[in-house]
């Protein structure tokens, strides 16, 4: 082939096509943030025209819809295998927050995604609808911890938002570190949370 003969483009089937703009999407994306990715970018890293990005997701930001749609999903999947397959409430704990902080180590640019932006006037955020859900599912398993114990179920929201928040704010500053190791850390989170969860006072004005 001359020198200076272009580069043929691969064929892809549609379905190739936007799994590679998916893909592509996530990683500039989670390099540049939503504000400063353009659709210039996704076409030329996917090496296709800016008709092509249209056609399958309608623009940019249907793109990054998609893509911290699909980011949710995996890592939603992985807290509720987690949190379906029992044990102890401490283990439980211990899992989930192992699962977010393995999530950050083996998928970094999906949590970058997740956790720094999102369209001026477009859905919540990623991370803290991702939390949300977290938090439900561990209001159950908590729900039915303080009722064993005595406490009141229904503050079992309260708490849940509380540990789940705190492993996600330090996944957050985990993020940039990745010290000290995901086990340690996650220990940690755990010794904090279940400590605090095993001594529980009656609330205050409690008679």
């Amino acid at each position: 082939m001359p020198g200076g003969a272009a580069r043929p483009r691969v064929r892809m089937t549609g379905a190739q096509r936007r799994q590679q703009l998916l893909d592509v999407g996530r990683e500039v994306f989670a390099q540049r943030g939503y504000d400063g990715t353009s659709i210039e970018e996704l076409a030329a890293r996917a090496d296709v025209s800016k008709p092509v990005v249209y056609e399958h997701f309608g623009g940019k930001e249907g793109l990054y819809t998609v893509v911290v749609d699909r980011e949710m999903q995996r890592l939603l999947d992985r807290f509720t295998s987690a949190l379906a397959a029992g044990g102890s409430p401490r283990e439980l704990l211990e899992r989930a927050a192992l699962v977010l902080l393995d999530y950050i180590e083996e998928d970094t640019d999906g949590f970058r995604v997740l956790s720094r932006d999102s369209p001026a006037g477009g859905s919540s955020d990623g991370y803290a609808s991702l939390i949300g859900e977290v938090a439900r599912k561990v209001e159950h398993i908590l729900g039915a911890q303080f009722s064993a114990r005595g406490h009141d179920p229904a503050l079992a929201e309260l708490y849940s938002q509380a540990l789940v928040g705190m492993v996600a704010l330090v996944g957050q500053w985990w993020l940039e570190r990745r010290s000290p190791g995901k086990e340690e850390v996650a220990a940690h989170l755990v010794e904090l949370a279940y400590n605090g969860l095993a001594h529980l006072s009656p609330p205050p004005g409690a008679p």
